[in-house]
């Protein structure tokens, strides 16, 4: 199976400040990968990175043949990144549709498809953004998102402070997207469990460098592996 995604030497950070460093793996198309660490380990700046948010230090980045580290954040959006960052990101003076029908390109993911995935946002379509509850703004996000019809979709917490039923309807998302529609995906999650059941393989950062790689089931497998990676205590 062909890369799609290739990290070479990455370094960055914020100013002059390297938050990861020397970082390198691929991403086969189809795939997805589960990125987890602990708090402040630089998962999130490697999302950042990915989509041009940060100011990079060296490294390569290549998505499909394409040399992203080379260009601004809105041209890696059209380059085939689709970014979920924490903060979500939505316009919150646009109403739900607007919001999808403003940035949606050319492609199997429309604004009809996401309403068939989420039926919530159906109901709500024409309701502004700062009407909506968190999940269903996180929802919104991830729509957001595919309707610009990516060949990598980049996703920062996309539970996080959700309500447990919210969680499941978007985990049951995330897992068609992936699995059922084969969109290769990055994932940070806080819910190592639950995000390597849909996962295909795993790095664990530490201190903004990679500390382990390998296939997600084994991680899911190796609980007490995982608790020495992400630093938990039983």
């Amino acid at each position: 199976m062909a890369d799609l995604l290739n990290v070479e030497g990455l370094s960055a950070g914020y100013g002059e400040a390297v938050v990861i460093n020397d970082v390198s793996f691929s991403l086969a198309e189809g795939q997805t990968l589960a990125l987890l660490g602990r708090n402040g380990t630089g998962k999130t700046t490697l999302m950042n990175t990915l989509a041009g948010a940060t100011r990079q230090h060296g490294g390569r980045i290549s998505l499909g043949g394409v040399a992203l580290h080379k260009l601004p954040s809105h041209q890696r959006a059209g380059a085939g990144i689709g970014w979920v960052p924490q903060e979500r990101n939505i316009f919150k003076s646009l109403t739900v549709h607007e919001n999808l029908t403003a940035v949606a390109r050319p492609g199997k993911w429309t604004p009809e498809g996401v309403y068939t995935m989420f039926p919530r946002l159906a109901e709500r379509k024409g309701n502004l953004g700062t009407q909506l509850s968190g999940g269903e703004q996180q929802m919104l996000a991830v729509g957001r998102a595919l309707v610009l019809n990516p060949r990598l979709l980049l996703l920062d917490e996309p539970l996080e402070g959700l309500a447990p039923i919210i969680v499941e309807e978007l985990l049951r998302a995330i897992r068609r997207i992936t699995r059922d529609e084969g969109l290769s995906a990055i994932i940070v999650e806080q819910h190592p469990q639950a995000i390597l059941a849909i996962s295909d393989s795993a790095v664990v950062l530490d201190r903004g460098s990679i500390v382990h790689r390998g296939t997600a089931r084994e991680l899911r497998e190796a609980p007490q592996l995982l608790d020495h990676l992400l630093g938990v205590a039983r």
